[in-house]
Parts: C-alpha cells; structure tokens; sequence
C-alpha cells in the first residue's frame, strides 16, 4: 500500500536511519514546515561510543538507548515508522519497506557502518564485533562466561586459554574494549572467585599499523599505549591476523607467523557501509568506495540527484581535507543539522555553502582516571582528560532522564569499582560449557611459532 501524509506542509522529507546523523536531522526539522518521517528497523536510538560499557558490564542497554516515539513526541511535524527499507525508486520518489510504500520529496540516507572482517566473513563466529545492543550482550557474555568456565577448570593449560583475551583493532574501540577488561581482571573481579586469581588474565591488543590510535597525535598515542600497558594490557602493533578459528588466533609480526590460544577473540578492526549504499549505487549510479562509502557532493547530495542525501557513516565525503571524514558522532550530528538547514532554505529558494565539518577533536577512555584527549589546540592525558571524556560522552546522550541514570552509574561504578551489569545472557547462556581443546599439536615450521599464554 502506499502511505500518504497530510498535504498541508509543502514538503515531504523521509530520513532512512535513526543513528546519530538521522536523529539530528529530524531533530533540526521539528517544527519546520516539513512533514519527517524518520524510518528505522529498531525502535531506538542507541549511543554506540558506550556500547563497550555494556559489553563489558559497566552499563545495561537501556542506559545508552532512547526510543524514537519518546525523543520526537513534541516534535508534531514528525513520525516514526518502525520498518526495514528494502528499496527505493528515485523516479517515483518512493521509499519501499516490506508492507508500504513511503513517498518523499526530499530523502536523507544515514543507515551507518557494519563491521568488515576484510572478506573473512567466517571469522565473525569466533571474533564478535561491536556495532549493536546485540552484539555487546554477546560479547558480554563471551568475557563473563569465560571467568565462570576458567573458575571450574582443573586442567591449567585450558585454564590459561579461558583467561586469554585478544582484542583485534587498535582504534577507539579497541583501546576502550582492552582497558575496561583489564580493569575488571585486575581489579573489579580480583575477590570474586575462589580457586581463579583474575589477575593472571591475558589482554593482547593486535594493532595493524605502527601505533594504535593512529588519528590522535604520536604523542597522545603513546601515551595511550603506556597507561594500557600499565593497567597490564599487551599490545602488539604492526601484526596482521592471518586467521581465527577454533579458539586460535593466527597472525603475523615480522614475517613470523604466530597463534595464540584464546578463548575471548574480540574484533574491532575495519567497518564497511550499510547494505543501503549498495542499493543506492544501483538505483542512482553514484559510485562507492572500497569499504562501501558513497561518494557524495560538496552539499552532502548525491551525484544528479540533488533531493538525495546521504551522511554519516554512510557517506565518503573527502572534499575537505581529501581523505574521508572520520565515522564518529560529531561528523554526522554537524552533518545532519547542515542538511536539514539546507532542506529549510531550498524552500525559499536559497542555499548554503558546502558542508564544512568543524573538527571539535577526538578522545579516547583507557581506564578509571585514564584517557585521552586531542582538541589540536590543546592535548590532554590522565584525569583531566577522563573528566573532559565523561562530560562529553553526557553531553551527547540525547534524553536527561539517560543522562542523569549514566551520572549515577558512573558515580556508583566510581567509588564501589563494582560494575553492577554483569548478566551473562542470551539464548545459550545456560547451555554452553566453554572449553578449549588443548591436545591438538601445533606444526611449528621456522616460520610458524607457537605463542604460549
């Protein structure tokens, strides 16, 4: 069926994506005279740079999300349709879901990024990524579960595999992700077992490049790689993983290939675009980049079709400095709020300059009291910058009701060092019996070594 709204607003604006770049788009269009109607196959918005603090039980989902119908509900010019968006004619100007279709006069794509394992789609089994509330209760469960098993194991070379943690990626994420374990084996969980010291845990960071967080200044990122390092944290960088099956991550340094024994393989390298952006290069013609990114305009438009944007995550915009801008939050709220600036005065035949993105810095947490900061002007390591890292972090949240529960969390997690989210959930939460198989030998050729945990 075909869905038509209320003729009395000039424009019809349909925005595919309720993330960071959606949501700040519908936001600067309430109460313009505009019909929004903001689609999303999940009915929330979630806050994705803390989603690592789910998986890691510092935070539950509901702390980082929002619904859609509770952010816009005095916004009356807006409507949420929960729904999946398989297509879109751009000649009929139509938007297809399953069960209608959605006209638009103007339509803003900001579907975002998946994780990209590089073309190894198998290694996502044994490796989780982190891009929803789904995933991170996964890996939850992954790192708890391992604790649990590693506290009924007799047998100590199975032991030490339960206890072995490897992270791949040396970005935001990563650095993040090995922090916070680190801080719940040395500290958080150090008294909660009995026949387990948790401090014996492993944490290897695999880091591609010369140096993890390569974005930030060579200094921020060194002294990002030492507070890791000593909140005990192992960090190889300039090691390409090779493989990861069966509880065995392969990679190689040095033109030595090498595998590790690890029960916790967490991936948090590479990210590839929404299927939307496939759809889009069929439907338009626009051309894509490697990782799947749309080539957008100067305006955020897409190449002959100046009633289509596309931003976020989602776009490659590499107008401004030649190289695509970084996919974090500040680029697609800026994003969004140009568009829809953009939409407002198209109506009384206006325009605006090209999008020009403001960079407002980049940060990254490495533990309690530990983080970084890049503002360009200014840099800040240690406590300043965890603080400076706290506030930002609440000030994007987009309810005050979210952000006063993650105040009080934090402040309860602050001073009791207990992280209160420690459910192991899921559908096997209850059957699975985590084990390693540790008889197998390894062939050990003078370029393959075995790496004993």
């Amino acid at each position: 069926m075909v869905v038509s709204l209320e003729k009395n607003r000039p424009r019809e604006v349909v925005i595919i994506g309720g993330g960071f770049g959606g949501l700040y788009t519908a936001k600067a269009l309430a109460g313009a005279n505009v019909n929004v109607t903001l689609i999303d196959k999940r009915n929330f918005h979630l806050f994705q740079p803390l989603l690592y603090q789910v998986a890691t039980g510092t935070l539950s989902p509901a702390d980082i999300s929002s619904p859609l119908r509770s952010v816009f509900r005095k916004s009356k010019n807006t409507r949420v349709l929960l729904g999946e968006v398989k297509d879109i004619n751009p000649t009929t100007q139509q938007v297809i879901l399953n069960d209608q279709i959605v006209p638009y006069d103007t339509l803003v794509v900001a579907t975002g990024a998946n994780h990209s394992y590089f073309g190894k789609d198998n290694w996502k089994e044994f490796a989780p990524g982190l891009k929803t509330v789904e995933d991170a209760i996964e890996m939850r469960r992954k790192i708890f579960s391992a604790f649990e098993a590693a506290e009924k194991e007799t047998d100590p070379e199975k032991r030490r595999a339960l206890l072995t943690f490897v992270i791949v990626g040396g970005g935001p994420t990563g650095v993040e992700l090995a922090g916070a374990i680190a801080e719940l084996a040395y500290k958080t969980l150090r008294e909660d077992f009995r026949h387990i010291n948790t401090s014996e845990a492993k944490i290897l960071l695999l880091q591609g490049g010369e140096r993890i967080l390569p974005f930030m200044s060579p200094e921020l990122s060194q002294a990002a790689a030492e507070a890791l390092q000593k909140l005990g944290v192992l960090i190889q960088t300039q090691t390409r993983v090779t493989d990861i099956a069966n509880d065995i991550v392969t990679f190689k340094k040095s033109d030595q290939v090498q595998e590790l024994r690890a029960k916790t393989i967490l991936w948090a390298a590479g990210v590839q675009a929404s299927p939307m952006a496939k759809v889009l290069a069929e439907k338009t013609g626009v051309e894509c980049d490697r990782v799947g990114r749309v080539m957008v305009e100067p305006d955020l438009t897409v190449n002959g079709y100046k009633n289509i944007f596309v931003i976020g995550d989602l776009a490659n915009f590499s107008h401004q400095t030649g190289q695509p801008l970084p996919g974090v939050a500040p680029v697609a709220k800026q994003q969004g709020e140009y568009v829809a600036g953009l939409i407002q005065l198209r109506m009384q035949g206006r325009s605006l300059p090209k999008f020009h993105y403001s960079d407002v810095g980049s940060l990254a947490m490495i533990g309690q009291n530990l983080a970084v900061v890049d503002l360009g002007f200014l840099k800040l390591t240690g406590f300043l910058a965890w603080v400076f890292w706290l506030l930002i972090h609440i000030y994007f949240l987009i309810e005050f009701d979210t952000k006063i529960v993650v105040i009080i969390q934090w402040a309860w997690n602050y001073l009791t060092r207990n992280r209160r989210s420690r459910l192991i959930t899921g559908r096997e939460a209850f059957l699975e019996t985590p084990d390693v198989d540790t008889n197998t030998p390894y062939e050990s050729p003078e370029t393959k070594q075995t790496v004993k945990v």
